[in-house]
């Protein structure tokens, strides 16, 4: 029997400070709490709310293996972000400052969906739930598609 409770990510980037504003302005986050590393100023950690989740985040500390997508050359881990207006969470992530790497679009397994890459290297879905489709609907539209 697991003991687990919940998963949050924890991310690391390069200007945790231009990050934290960032999220709050491009995505609604509301900062719970920052420690701020007093030799230096930098965000040794900080908690922020995304509706009823919980990312947390720091500056980078490369002497504890605490590194940026920039310092690494990008990350395979893309965070998925569940909302009600998608294309205007997309143009309000745009005006602040993220890059849209894929428009909005209404896909087979019920979600509209888009990606946007943060200032910080940071991969964003963006997604709004626009039909119900069951797991098995969602593999035969997809067989479908792919001519399987």
């Amino acid at each position: 029997m697991s003991s687990l409770t919940s998963v949050s990510p924890y991310i690391v980037v390069r200007g945790g400070e231009a990050a934290i504003a960032f999220y709050k302005a491009a995505f609604g986050a509301e900062e719970i709490f920052r420690m701020t590393d007093p030799s230096d100023g930098r965000i040794g950690h900080a908690e922020l709310r995304f509706g009823e989740s919980v990312v947390m985040l720091s500056d980078e500390y490369p002497d504890f293996g605490a590194v940026s997508p920039d310092t690494v050359g990008g990350s395979p881990v893309s965070l998925h972000l569940s909302t009600k207006a998608v294309d205007a969470d997309v143009a309000r992530a745009a005006a602040q400052g993220a890059t849209v790497l894929r428009a909005a679009t209404d896909q087979s397994f019920g979600e509209r969906s888009a990606l946007v890459l943060d200032p910080f290297g940071h991969r964003w879905m963006l997604s709004q739930t626009i039909e119900a489709v069951s797991p098995q609907e969602m593999q035969r539209r997809w067989n479908e598609e792919t001519g399987a």
